[in-house]
């Protein structure tokens, strides 16, 4: 690797980088209603199930930093952060959705 100097311009392709954010946007919508219907089939209730959720959410942003590549992620992401935060609270919703619905058709008599 060659030294960067504070000089040195990085160059993004944005339909590319919005492209990326989409297909993440989408994977982590399916993570949210899928980690939503496995808390519900558990029976996790209260603060058990928000902290499934926090572990799905995580579980998901460290696999993803893995297949971009540890030190690669720059090339495909703007930030680390963005990927981990961005929409938490939709998705939560879409996690607590699921996570009721199911609930309620498997340990509810």
């Amino acid at each position: 690797m060659a030294n960067k100097t504070k000089n040195e311009f990085i160059a993004y392709s944005e339909p590319a980088i919005r492209n990326n954010l989409s297909i993440v946007e989408y994977c982590r919508t399916s993570v949210a209603a899928v980690s939503g219907c496995t808390a519900g089939v558990l029976g996790l209730t209260g603060l058990y199930g928000a902290v499934f959720f926090v572990v799905a959410v995580t579980t998901f942003w460290f696999m993803l930093l893995f297949k971009a590549g540890i030190d690669s992620w720059k090339k495909y992401f703007i930030s680390r952060n963005s990927l981990l935060l961005n929409g938490i609270f939709g998705h939560f919703f879409t996690y607590i959705l699921c996570w009721t619905f199911i609930y309620g058709m498997v340990h509810v008599y």
